[in-house]
């Protein structure tokens, strides 16, 4: 059978055979009331023959809280989760300035592939991708947990795993995220995040959804970016880009570049520099600024060859960036106290 969060009502119209009114009752009581168990759930005003050919083919799947961890230093919480098949994946709660609003960051694949030397997650490996309702259930079971009054305003696709790589999947699992008997969510306020996979920007751009994209550029310098970001050999920088322009050209949106600086690797002046150079370009291409963050780096732990940049150094760059011409933000990284690297926590609850 299968698990109905990865459907839309329309999916669930044609699968079953049944009104749409149906499909969209019983899409809505599983993702707006959190009903678990399809098997007694009767929606008001629901014929039974079409409430038993729904339940005939579809289930409510279920992923299992292994550990919640919530930060004392700030309203971030972070989640392990169990597939049905044992893999495990993590969530995070990220709050936003505005009181009782969040952002879910989402895990796409079990592990990752792609192997950047400074993410927890690439020593995992790559297992396997994870369905879309896996995707869309990892929000439901976080927005579950909210606070009185509290409400999930977006999601970020930068949990575990490379979700250009499961592109697919995540297009499906953005439709139901975005479907108003799903989770309801703006599509404006879903980003995806990639470390750079041009065929993978373009299939999202060719979907027609309306999310922003987000690269992880790491330096501009190919010979820096090579050795943190082993796919730069084979996804060039100049490519990745080339591709991003052409989406951002269909929606419209800024794209967010983000760097997280590394003690005495990437923030140097040729680094900023070089991303000043490429900010400079990718703006007179579009007529869009991309928003260029930093990201403050957490460990990954045992055997880490990398250190957080100092608040000096962190400072110098910052200032040489701006002295150059772009401007750049230093994003809050919260939940230090809670393994907040991608993958860590996963990595100590399994021992």
């Amino acid at each position: 059978m299968e698990a109905i969060q990865g459907s839309t009502p329309e999916e669930v119209e044609r699968a079953c055979g049944v009104s749409i009114t149906a499909a969209r009752k019983m899409v809505a009581a599983v993702h707006q009331r959190f009903v678990d168990d399809l098997t007694g759930h009767m929606p008001k005003n629901t014929r039974r023959v079409e409430a038993d050919a729904i339940r005939a083919r579809y289930r409510v799947g279920v992923l299992r809280v292994v550990a919640r961890e919530a930060s004392a230093i700030d309203p971030f919480v972070k989640y392990v989760l169990e597939c049905e098949d044992g893999a495990r994946i993590e969530a995070v709660r990220i709050p936003l300035e505005k009181p009782n609003r969040f952002v879910v960051c989402v895990s796409s694949q079990v592990g990752c592939a792609i192997g950047c030397t400074f993410c927890a997650t690439g020593r995992l490996g790559l297992t396997r991708n994870l369905e879309p309702w896996e995707i869309v259930e990892q929000v439901r079971i976080v927005r579950r947990d909210l606070p009185e009054g509290g409400r999930v305003h977006g999601v970020v696709f930068q949990g575990m795993g490379e979700p250009l790589a499961n592109v697919e999947r995540v297009i499906r699992a953005i439709t139901v995220l975005h479907d108003p008997c799903g989770q309801s969510i703006e599509q404006r306020n879903i980003t995806v995040c990639t470390v750079g996979v041009p065929s993978g920007i373009r299939r999202l751009m060719a979907s027609g959804i309306r999310v922003r994209l987000g690269l992880s550029i790491s330096s501009a310098r190919r010979e820096v970016r090579r050795s943190l970001v082993p796919v730069e050999k084979s996804n060039p920088l100049s490519e990745v880009l080339d591709a991003a322009v052409e989406f951002v050209k269909q929606n419209g949106d800024a794209p967010m570049f983000a760097v997280t600086p590394l003690a005495g690797v990437n923030t140097h002046d040729a680094d900023a520099e070089a991303l000043a150079e490429i900010v400079r370009d990718f703006r007179a291409r579009t007529g869009v600024s991309p928003r260029l963050s930093l990201v403050p780096y957490n460990s990954i732990g045992a055997g880490d060859p990398f250190e957080r940049a100092s608040d000096e150094e962190y400072d110098g760059f910052h200032k040489r960036l701006a002295a150059i011409g772009v401007p750049v933000v230093r994003r809050y990284s919260g939940g230090s106290d809670v393994s907040a690297a991608c993958g860590q926590l996963v990595a100590r609850v399994a021992g």
